[in-house]
């Protein structure tokens, strides 16, 4: 008997970054709104400066105004993970943002919409899970109010708290959050050296305590020899990395991978910079991996992705 394939799973992708272009046209054009230059301009693949990318960001989270907007705009990760022949995603959302930031949707309506997506994702044959995110140039007082609003009532498909955002507040700093969403049966990820130094990678680790590290482009030799000894999983979005990082080239994974760091692969924003986990695959194939080390993304994403995980440790 051969062996049942390994998962093939989308280990970082944004709810509000995710959208599908077609969808986003259409309600546009229902509520009478333009379309950002910015939005345009990404979906014909080419970059805009990083001012841009959140301009069309925020463009598509303002759209999120409804359960049913929430569900299609979950639904739209799930499409896209099985039209690449995935079976799972780790979803990253920010409720703090919708709710209470713009005010735009109530925290059961959010809820509900997750949870209808999620149940329709489970009947195509797909597992999800999300994780909340915080914006770390907020700082931990913003951390704390994320915390305070999602607490009281987290849904059991909740399964980790990240920081993303600017990397300008130190991730020692942001201890005392990480450590009460451990306390609640969290997993805690950071969005670290990316548009910060790769520094950050190391402190996320060493002071923040957290256990995944989202990107980790800019991470030196000495910190990928500490996620390797400490089977810290990194998650690695090469179209999202040429996008809003085009001055790390060429492209680290390789050297990630030679090192021993648990790389896997993520979309991260594929309705605004468009990709799937095929064109990741094919971008790590163009980096110049071999077939083993593609093998070695995919065995690392289904391992430890949080959607196939059953309790955190």
């Amino acid at each position: 008997m051969s062996p049942s394939p390994v998962p093939l799973v989308d280990r970082h992708t944004h709810l509000e970054g995710a959208l599908d272009p077609a969808w986003v046209r259409d309600e546009a054009r229902r509520r009478g709104l333009g379309l950002p230059a910015s939005l345009e301009t990404l979906w014909a693949g080419r970059a805009v400066p990083f001012d841009g990318f959140i301009e069309a960001f925020l463009y598509g989270a303002a759209l999120l105004d409804s359960r049913e907007a929430v569900r299609e705009a979950l639904l739209a990760v799930a499409r896209r993970t099985q039209a690449a022949g995935g079976t799972g995603f780790d979803l990253w959302a920010s409720p703090h943002f919708l709710v209470v930031h713009r005010g735009q949707i109530p925290l059961e309506a959010f809820w509900r919409g997750l949870e209808d997506g999620l149940a329709e994702a489970r009947t195509w044959g797909l597992r999800g899970c999300v994780v909340l995110d915080a914006v770390n140039h907020l700082g931990p007082r913003h951390g704390q109010a994320v915390l305070d609003l999602v607490l009281p009532e987290l849904p059991a498909f909740v399964k980790g708290f990240s920081t993303g955002g600017l990397e300008r507040c130190p991730f020692r700093d942001w201890a005392p959050v990480f450590d009460r969403a451990r306390a609640a049966g969290l997993r805690i990820a950071a969005h670290a050296g990316e548009n910060g130094p790769g520094s950050n990678v190391r402190e996320a680790v060493l002071e923040g305590g957290v256990s995944r590290i989202v990107h980790g482009l800019r991470a030196n030799d000495a910190t990928l020899a500490l996620l390797a000894e400490r089977r810290i999983p990194v998650d690695v979005c090469p179209s999202s990395n040429g996008a809003l990082a085009p001055d790390v080239a060429p492209h680290p994974l390789p050297r990630m991978l030679v090192a021993g760091v648990r790389c896997a692969l993520g979309t991260d924003d594929p309705g605004l910079v468009p990709c799937d986990l095929g064109t990741e695959f094919d971008a790590a194939l163009d980096m110049g991996l071999d077939d083993l080390a593609l093998a070695r993304l995919r065995q690392n994403g289904a391992e430890d992705a949080w959607c196939l995980a059953e309790a955190a440790p």
